[in-house]
């Protein structure tokens, strides 16, 4: 995957502790004040649960208000503030015998600075839910423009690595810390992969001509 020699810095308006911006009425409903998922406040601190208190993941947003992060996300993804955070949060919180939804909607707000209501367990669920949907959504309409012809090898390239940029951010939002010889081996990965899927193409469109 070529690599451009000074790339953009994601973070240069990414939101950041302490800002906020007005509140945008069009925003997902889930959000802080608004009715969709939102069951109370947060709980206090003596009945938040041992997990829950040392969850390390979103600590380099303290402060950051919803609408700043959504409105960041919405720039460059398909998905909601919620959506992101509530599925890091179902994979997180997953047993052996399923989601602890009632755990993450109850301590929401502990867990992740920018949530700042409970939820049910069944807006979590379909808050998961949502974000599989357009996750499923998105992955097709790459796949579909990547095997279409409509682009180049190299403005793929190009695309992909604009793509991996913001994936790697959200990443380490999460608190995730990449090595640099862990980025370069995943940017090969998926080079490799979009080679594959470009040749794999030609030949199923030579096939259909």
């Amino acid at each position: 995957m070529r690599r451009r020699a000074e790339p953009r810095r994601m973070s240069d308006d990414a939101p950041t502790a302490g800002e906020g911006v007005e509140r945008d009425p069009a925003n997902d409903r889930g959000a802080s004040g608004d009715a969709d998922g939102a069951a109370g406040s947060s709980s206090a601190d003596d009945s938040v649960p041992d997990d829950v208190r040392k969850y390390e993941r979103f600590k380099k947003m303290d402060g950051a208000q919803y609408d700043r992060v959504n409105s960041f996300l919405r720039d460059r993804t398909y998905i909601t503030a919620r959506e992101w955070a509530i599925a890091r949060l179902c994979v997180d919180f997953r047993t052996e015998t399923g989601v602890e939804m009632t755990k993450i909607g109850e301590n929401l707000p502990d867990l992740v600075p920018f949530m700042t209501d409970t939820y049910t367990p069944q807006a979590v669920n379909q808050a998961r839910s949502s974000f599989e949907d357009k996750v499923q959504k998105a992955g097709a309409t790459f796949l579909y423009g990547a095997m279409s012809g409509f682009f180049t090898a190299e403005e793929l390239d190009e695309m992909m690595y604009e793509v991996t940029e913001i994936a790697k951010f959200l990443l380490e939002v999460e608190g995730v810390d990449l090595s640099v010889a862990e980025e370069l081996d995943a940017e090969d990965r998926i080079s490799e992969v979009m080679r594959e899927v470009r040749e794999s193409s030609e030949e199923l469109r030579d096939d259909l001509d």
